[in-house]
């Protein structure tokens, strides 16, 4: 992991396609282990390095050694790792280069804004090999719905930038260089905003399909609520008054 300021970078390093396998899962564990705990860190970028892919997915020379043991040794393990990349508190970027194919797309999905060089395709092609894109099912459906994400899961077939910008699987094509200096543009920008009502914001757009709309709305009122006995709101409104930028301490 490398620090700019706020901004912390995680690479995917398991090149040359950044495959998932189990020592890159305990690797990318610890790290969000240590992140998470990071009340200076305002976003956080993760990206394939210099690989060829930003993930190409799962090794699967990992399939047969863990058969007998699946559920303990991969699929819990696996899940575990990706949900604490949802649970970031702090915005999340993927950053994606280059294909992001099966787990790949399952690790981009967890995180809250992913960015696609043009010309580059992602897709879940697990049911080529009579597998099941599990995490990517899940994440997909309430991202695009579940036509397209249906269609994504029945075909395997791999989705293009533009079409994965039409349907909302990512946020943004960069179309004149790379997804990461896009992305490195974009977690500049918002270290910037304030970063209590960043993680708020996220913890309340992340409950919005698990809540029914009163009990959403009942922990709006308390996010509300930590906001105005915020430091970080008074800054912003005394920048505001004295035309400057606002500098949040993040308290």
């Amino acid at each position: 992991m490398t620090e700019n300021g706020p901004v912390a970078e995680i690479v995917l390093a398991n090149g040359p396609l950044n495959l998932v396998t189990r020592p890159l899962l305990r690797q990318l564990n610890r790290i969000l282990a240590a992140v998470s705990q990071r009340q200076d860190l305002r976003c956080v970028i993760l990206h394939g390095g210099d690989a060829r892919a930003f993930c190409a997915g799962s090794d699967i020379k990992e399939f047969g050694p863990v058969k007998a043991d699946a559920s303990e040794q991969k699929i819990l393990f696996e899940d575990m790792v990706l949900r604490n990349l949802a649970q970031l508190p702090m915005p999340t970027i993927a950053a994606i280069d280059g294909p992001a194919l099966g787990g790949g797309l399952e690790i981009a999905l967890c995180c809250d804004l992913r960015i696609l060089r043009a010309g580059v395709a992602v897709g879940l092609p697990e049911c080529h090999l009579g597998g099941l894109a599990g995490n990517g099912a899940i994440r997909l459906a309430r991202l695009v719905g579940p036509a397209r994400a249906k269609q994504m899961l029945f075909t395997g077939a791999p989705i293009s930038s533009e079409q994965a910008l039409a349907w909302g699987v990512v946020n943004a094509v960069s179309e004149g260089g790379s997804a990461l200096a896009a992305a490195r543009e974009m977690a500049a920008t918002i270290a910037l905003r304030g970063p209590i009502s960043n993680r708020l914001a996220k913890e309340l757009v992340d409950l919005a399909d698990d809540l029914p709309l009163d009990a959403g709305l009942s922990r709006s009122t308390v996010a509300q609520q930590r906001i105005f006995d915020s430091d970080d709101l008074q800054e912003g409104a005394a920048a505001f008054f004295a035309k400057r930028p606002p500098v949040f301490a993040g308290c």
